[in-house]
């Protein structure tokens, strides 16, 4: 609208041209990660010199201040929208109970987790002060953590606990919930996605242990898929490829641009299918199934779980078969090329018996159709009492539900009463 003004309301063009440019500049990634060769480095330089030729015009025709008080106001709307949504929705952390000390807790740590903050912490000696019985993976033995797990319950462990990524946390979580016992997190891995999504500290994972002497338990759902727990998420399509492949680990980049190509134009990979209690998905490229849905800020709802036990499995799909719907993706959860639903059960279906899948970031082959499934309330927690508690997860920027909100919030106060 303030570009508008500036520049009259007979250049409704500019604004256009605007949108178109990003339009053109989404197309653009597109085609650089489905093309090689000469297209895919066209295609990068067009989505580099789209958005510098819209931004050079706006300046030939001085409306630079009007572009930047745009962005300044829209950032602010944003802000602003997703303030009064997380108002809105209210606290979202689930009840916490009252627990006795473990007698007889048991962690397992894994020392080259998270770049070493296992050692860097001091996590193994902070631990046996406070009581626990402490096992150090060796790297160069692979051992089969939950076998450690149940073993331990079977020596009479009350509490399991991991220091490690969230692979080996789902593996022994797994253990917990079985055996009814309390599961324990400590956030020395790399990316620490489960311990973010319970509020804990990722900064400095000592303040975990807290919890050994002065906790609460809290109930969180689990995922299945078969037979196997992730607390994250399992991911099926392109990304499931990739990183099945032995050239990721030493070169994810150029392993990532060489398969692309062939995975989204469906050359490569399996053909899959998604079906639910109510929607059923034909062939997209990627699909990822988590425990409890993500509703974090960014426009496809990723990064953050704002519950953890809300008795539901979240669902992403991602179907874009060319440069027009890459395009479309700019709008979000609303684009056509993105599908996202909740659901309690999901079933994926392909056209081989064994599909690439990631679950909690470890690679895995599975046989299809490959049963997804929620555990609503399996797993005790325990986390510390008094903990400084990580950054609520932010809302999906939803203007339909502001416009409501606004309007509600307009009727419940009412005009002033005139005397």
């Amino acid at each position: 609208m303030n570009l508008l003004l500036a520049a009259g309301f007979k250049s409704i063009v500019l604004l256009g041209m605007g949108i178109a440019g990003l339009a053109v500049t989404a197309a653009a990634l597109w085609w650089v990660l489905t093309r090689r060769s000469v297209v895919r480095v066209l295609a990068a330089v067009l989505a580099v010199l789209v958005p510098v030729a819209v931004l050079i015009y706006y300046i030939a025709l001085g409306l630079l201040w009007a572009v930047l008080l745009s962005a300044v106001l829209g950032i602010a709307a944003v802000l602003a929208g997703r303030a009064a949504l997380r108002d809105d929705v209210g606290s979202a952390g689930p009840v916490e109970y009252p627990a006795p000390p473990p007698s007889r807790p048991y962690l397992i740590m894994n020392p080259r987790s998270g770049g070493g903050k296992v050692e860097r912490f001091q996590l193994a000696r902070k631990a046996r002060d406070l009581g626990a019985d402490v096992v150090l993976l060796d790297p160069s033995h692979p051992q089969d953590v939950a076998e450690l797990a149940r073993q331990a319950v079977a020596d009479g462990a009350d509490l399991l606990g991991v220091a490690g990524g969230d692979g080996t946390q789902a593996l022994v979580a797994g253990v917990a919930a079985q055996h009814g016992v309390p599961f324990m997190v400590v956030s020395a891995g790399t990316r620490n996605h489960f311990a973010l999504d319970l509020g804990l500290d990722r900064d400095d994972p000592s303040t975990c242990l807290d919890a050994l002497t002065d906790g609460v338990e809290v109930r969180v759902d689990l995922g299945l898929i078969g037979d196997r727990v992730f607390v994250n998420n399992a991911s099926f399509g392109a990304y499931a490829a990739i990183v099945q492949s032995p050239a990721y680990r030493d070169d994810k980049i150029r392993t990532m641009l060489r398969m692309l190509p062939d995975l989204l134009a469906h050359h490569d990979g399996p053909r899959l299918t998604v079906h639910t209690a109510n929607v059923s998905i034909d062939a997209p490229q990627a699909v990822l199934v988590s425990n409890n849905p993500y509703q974090g800020g960014d426009p496809a709802g990723l990064g953050r779980r704002r519950r953890l036990d809300s008795g539901a499995l979240g669902v992403l799909s991602v179907n874009v078969d060319n440069a027009v719907q890459a395009a479309g993706m700019l709008r979000g959860r609303r684009g056509p090329g993105l599908t996202a639903l909740a659901t309690t059960e999901v079933v994926v279906g392909a056209d081989v018996p064994e599909i690439p899948v990631g679950v909690d970031g470890e690679a895995l082959t599975l046989p299809a159709p490959v049963t997804c499934r929620i555990q609503a309330g399996a797993l005790r927690v325990r986390i510390p009492r008094h903990r400084r508690t990580a950054p609520r997860a932010k809302p999906p920027l939803d203007w339909r539900r502001l416009r409501r909100l606004a309007l509600t919030r307009r009727r419940t106060e009412g005009p002033e009463a005139v005397t």
